[in-house]
């Protein structure tokens, strides 16, 4: 099945909108569901690193683990779930327009083990496309809010 995609434009370079939409910490402010995120390790994330997100599904916390699979900061990154019955894959692009705005694409997809084979279909798909519209709406207020950057 096709991903799931949600675009928005915001009124921040390029650069502002891919250091928000990809930082772990940052999720919970703009994504429905998820309670929190980080790294497991200090620094900038590469290819490789692992992002934990704890997420509220079913009245419980669940603990999610994905892995980046391509980060070419200020225009794509990705991550894909590596544990858990629902795997998500998960794109975001970054095209600048002009000196002060730039469009993000979030795309996601899932992929079923064990439960997660019945899940996917039945209800992961279904939240995921009622829930990014959303999502991205929340990502560009939150960007939007944000204190430009000025060179020192």
């Amino acid at each position: 099945m096709a991903p799931t995609i949600a675009r928005t434009v915001v009124d921040r370079p390029a650069a502002e909108g891919f250091a928000y939409a990809t930082d772990p910490a940052r999720f919970h402010e703009w994504q429905q569901g998820l309670i929190e995120g980080h790294l497991d390790q200090p620094g900038p994330g590469e290819v490789g690193t692992k992002c934990v997100t704890t997420r509220r599904i079913g009245g419980a916390n669940r603990v999610f683990t994905s892995e980046f699979t391509h980060i070419d900061a200020p225009r794509t990154w990705g991550v894909r779930g590596i544990d858990g019955p629902v795997r998500a894959t998960v794109d975001v692009t970054v095209e600048p327009l002009t000196e002060t705005s730039s469009r993000l694409t979030i795309a996601v997809d899932f992929d079923g083990h064990g439960i997660g084979k019945l899940l996917v279909p039945l209800i992961v798909r279904r939240q995921a496309q009622k829930e990014m519209p959303a999502n991205v709406e929340a990502l560009k207020r939150r960007v939007e809010a944000q204190q430009p950057e000025h060179p020192a």
